[in-house]
């Protein structure tokens, strides 16, 4: 082999090989055309007590039907349902923002999975990233079907018909 194509072919080795070592971004779940859109809200510091009271009787229904929604994710959902848990995530200026995450896993008391909304408010965060948050920080939890209908998110309905005095 001459030395001219010897280079190119190590070339294209150490190409091929180092694209093989890129990742992709992590994708988000598919979710059917018709299914509901999230409709981001910002509340002023004032009114946040307010709706910290408002949303609590949902979020103590969601964290009260989360371990059947958990069994079922374990066991398996059905092809094209979607796992969803909704968590605030935090930054170090004191701002928080309540955030879709698009469940990978489950494991030891600890959710894994993907960013699913767009972050606008806290710093550090964005749409993809990985995120594993414990349990006990699930605000709410989303089943979508490819039909569009939704089992759970009952902060997520009550928000899109809160209207504060």
């Amino acid at each position: 082999m001459k030395p001219g194509r010897m280079f190119l072919l190590i070339g294209l080795l150490l190409g091929c090989s180092i694209g093989g070592v890129s990742q992709e971004p992590e994708k988000l779940a598919p979710l059917a055309t018709n299914a509901p859109k999230d409709q981001p809200k910002q509340i002023t510091s004032e009114a946040l007590k307010k709706f910290e009271e408002a949303i609590k009787p949902y979020v103590e229904k969601a964290r009260k039907t989360y371990p059947d929604a958990k069994k079922r994710f374990l066991a398996g959902l059905p092809p094209k349902h979607v796992f969803f848990v909704t968590t605030r995530l935090h930054d170090s200026s004191g701002k928080f923002e309540q955030v879709f995450i698009y469940v990978k896993e489950i494991r030891d008391g600890t959710i894994t999975g993907i960013i699913s909304s767009d972050v606008e408010t806290v710093a550090g965060y964005k749409l993809r990233d990985t995120y594993s948050l414990p349990e006990s920080e699930l605000m709410d939890w989303t089943i979508t079907k490819p039909d569009g209908t939704e089992e759970g998110n009952f902060v997520g309905k009550f928000l899109d018909t809160y209207h504060p005095a």
